[in-house]
């Protein structure tokens, strides 16, 4: 189910998964995949499969709220920045990026997140996320 090759497109999706999905289209997928399942908080849960895709539920809901490419994720962000990649050529090519001393990742007003190594300042993880996750709808599940 996850292309591992699709583009990673902000506020829509990756992998040819989308953001907005319901748990319940994932579930033959997810019970062949055999994911690590975390819960996060109290009303999310995520699915990590394969060292490809982390994939966050809403409990409340039941949607997709935000997909993260993983190490072995080969797809790219806006057509260059890819898993592996220094943030400095990151930031070159798309200067939307601030780091967020708080969450310690990089964000950009675009929908994304980017997490580094702290020692090399090469991308570990890309994030997608719906974009209600930046207003008071997100907590209320208005979306």
């Amino acid at each position: 189910m996850v292309d591992l090759n699709a583009p990673i497109i902000p506020l829509k999706g990756m992998g040819n998964i989308e953001l907005y999905s319901h748990l319940k289209d994932f579930y033959e997928y997810i019970d062949k995949s055999r994911p690590k399942i975390l819960a996060v908080g109290m009303f999310d849960v995520r699915y990590e499969i394969e060292n490809h895709v982390y994939l966050w539920f809403s409990i409340l809901n039941g949607r997709l709220w935000k997909i993260t490419a993983l190490k072995d994720y080969k797809g790219k962000l806006f057509d260059n920045i890819h898993i592996g990649m220094h943030i400095d050529d990151v930031l070159k090519i798309e200067p939307s990026f601030v780091y967020d001393d708080f969450e310690e990742v990089y964000c950009s007003p675009k929908g994304v997140f980017i997490e580094t190594d702290p020692e090399k300042h090469t991308v570990l993880w890309i994030s997608v996320y719906v974009k209600e996750l930046d207003n008071e709808d997100f907590g209320r599940i208005n979306w």
